[in-house]
């Protein structure tokens, strides 16, 4: 086994990734297979929704809450009532209460006009009291017989907008055409939050697969976060709600192996030995990644 140098980045397990099992089922795949942590996205599940829950799964499974997805899909418009604004706040709420870094949330849609008017200057305001970052996802158009229609505002992509802090999604990038390695060098530092993932390049298709499975410069966007010390979170978001059980963590587990062992590929000068604060990782023949 030969031993190499990786970046600060986490790498994070989304609840959304164990679906249709539970919040309390994402913990333990992410404990179980060594992620560094659990983004939740806050769904109709109750325990999704409960700080105090949440904070007693912690405690058990002895993996930390790194991120809050907010609940603004489509299908959790309803969960913490209709008013958008005081979901985000309640999002901010969970992430301190959790000692998460991040609270992820999605542009409103066109038809949430008031939520839209407001949107940058209450994240602007939220933001200077909370050292909790909002970051603003990518999404994606909608194509109908041939027509494209935007169902956000003021668009589906954060980097034409003043967003201090993006969430970039691969799966999400894959769906729109667009060209990820772009997005990311465009960002530059805006970039605070990955949600890893592939895709075929599909129109209407969010299909979120395993990292490597798809069209999406997975392994070379791993490989710029890792050259330019990225220290942020990355999140693995893989659509396996047709697998089972046995398959589902099969699945994660090789999303994970691939994303460390990329997070590593392009780091310089390993052979010099660690750096203070950097973590080294054995590799084996096989791709298993290990801490040690």
């Amino acid at each position: 086994m030969s031993a190499i140098q990786v970046s600060d980045a986490l790498v994070a397990l989304s609840t959304a990734s164990v679906y249709p099992e539970k919040a309390p089922d994402a913990f333990e795949v992410a404990a179980g297979l060594g992620y560094d942590g659990v983004e939740v996205l806050v769904t109709n599940d109750p325990v999704s929704q409960d700080a105090d829950v949440l904070r007693r799964l912690v405690d058990y499974h002895q993996i930390p809450v790194l991120a809050v997805h907010a609940p603004c899909l489509l299908v959790t418009q309803r969960v913490w009532g209709r008013d958008q604004m005081a979901k985000l706040v309640r999002s901010k709420d969970m992430a301190e209460k959790l000692g998460a870094r991040v609270v992820v949330v999605h542009p409103p849609f066109r038809w949430q006009r008031e939520y839209a008017r407001e949107f940058e200057t209450a994240l602007a305001r939220m933001q200077d009291e909370t050292d909790v970052v909002f970051a603003v996802e990518n999404m994606f158009p909608v194509r109908v017989r041939g027509s494209e229609v935007a169902p956000y505002s003021p668009g589906w992509d954060p980097t034409e907008q003043d967003f201090p802090h993006v969430t970039l999604d691969l799966s999400h990038t894959a769906v729109s055409g667009s060209d990820a390695m772009h997005m990311a060098h465009r960002l530059g530092d805006r970039l605070a939050h990955v949600h890893m993932a592939d895709g075929m390049g599909v129109p209407n298709r969010d299909e979120h697969l395993v990292p490597g499975r798809g069209t999406q410069p997975c392994a070379p966007m791993l490989e710029h976060l890792a050259e330019s010390a990225f220290d942020g979170l990355v999140v693995l978001e893989i659509n396996t709600r047709k697998a089972t059980r046995e398959e589902r963590r099969a699945d994660l587990s090789e999303a994970l192996n691939f994303t460390r062992l990329h997070l590593a590929g392009r780091v310089a000068a390993a052979a010099a030995g660690p750096r203070g604060g950097d973590r080294v990782w054995s590799v084996s023949s096989d791709g298993t990644v290990a801490d040690g």
